[in-house]
């Protein structure tokens, strides 16, 4: 694709799936490795303004196109659990399933067919009896024996789960982190309130590299997609915008295309897992965008190639590898599978 002015399709409603729960969701996870049947396992969390919340793991059956919710996989959460995350493909599947959430620590669960059990709670606070809460975590999908989390403290602190020990903690920023996102075995990025993208090297712990900085100072930013297919690109959102910045890691500072629209402020941002050149967004419009990054932008800016519209403010997206055709959204109270 040459330009960028191209129709957008809407993608269709009756092609999605909808799963309805008793509380406002937020946090959402898919799980890579299919459960018995070949049924997709998808954890969702609530979002109560109290201290305990509920994380609901229910599976998408992609032959009868219906989501099954099970009694046994369901736990209290202290907190709304900021991230979710299943443990990345490993090369040895067992018969469960590892899940992570953040919030006031990390915590690690073990999914089985009919049961959950908490596995670790993992803090790095020896001294105070009060934490910081974590604002996110990545999973590192090349050794998956490593989590990165970073917390409004300014710190990231990168865990590895099999000693239950802290491998490394760093000052990433000047104010909050808000959030993580591993490029590679060794390297990571993060976001912060400091209006900062900065890429770290474990290797290299007394550096990093500022790759983006917000146009308007100490404009946050809030959330960090790293392109899994073509390291090279990177998509960022800044708070309170309708804005989604595309950054190519060899030329810092200068973004090479800006998203915009969006008719309110992006919430999430996810790049397509079988495609380099494909992201998707979502925000406060109550639209899902899906976007192809052309070779050269035309001057009038990238319109997006496909839409969907859903019925409330979109808080969340989640595109996986395990059903690239599927992009997971949370609205309100429901949790859809869009199919792409």
């Amino acid at each position: 694709m040459e330009n960028s002015t191209q129709e957008s399709h809407h993608l269709r409603s009756e092609n999605s799936v909808t799963h309805e729960s008793p509380y406002p969701l937020y946090a959402m996870a898919v799980s890579s490795s299919p459960s018995r049947h070949h049924h997709h396992r998808i954890a969702v969390g609530s979002f109560l303004e109290e201290y305990t919340n509920r994380v609901d793991v229910v599976s998408f059956d992609p032959d009868s196109l219906s989501i099954k919710t099970h009694p046994g996989l369901s736990f209290d959460h202290p907190y709304p659990p900021t991230k979710l995350m299943f443990r990345p493909t490993s090369s040895n599947p067992s018969k469960s399933d590892l899940l992570a959430s953040s919030g006031d620590y990390l915590r690690l669960w073990e999914v089985q067919e009919n049961s959950i059990e908490p596995v670790a709670v993992l803090n790095n606070s020896k001294t105070s009896e009060f934490c910081a809460p974590l604002t996110s975590f990545d999973w590192n999908e090349i050794e998956p024996k490593r989590i990165g989390t970073c917390s409004i403290d300014t710190t990231c602190t990168i865990w590895d789960i099999e000693k239950n020990a802290v491998e490394t903690q760093l000052i990433a920023h000047d104010k909050e982190v808000y959030d993580i996102a591993w490029g590679e075995a060794r390297v990571f990025a993060s976001v912060s309130a400091d209006g900062s993208v900065r890429i770290f090297d474990l290797r290299d712990k007394e550096h990093s590299t500022i790759i983006y900085e917000s146009p308007q100072p100490d404009t946050p930013l809030l959330r960090l997609a790293w392109n899994k297919q073509d390291l090279r690109y990177m998509a960022t959102i800044l708070m309170d915008s309708n804005k989604v910045v595309i950054l190519d890691i060899r030329s810092p500072a200068m973004p090479v295309a800006e998203l915009e629209r969006h008719r309110a402020s992006v919430n999430a941002i996810a790049w397509a897992p079988q495609s380099c050149r494909h992201i998707c967004s979502a925000g406060d419009d109550s639209q899902a965008l899906i976007w192809e990054l052309p070779t050269v932008a035309g001057p009038n800016g990238i319109d997006p190639m496909s839409m969907y519209s859903a019925g409330s403010e979109i808080n969340q997206l989640q595109w996986s590898a395990a059903q690239p055709d599927r992009i997971a959204i949370s609205f309100s109270n429901k949790m859809q599978l869009l199919k792409v």
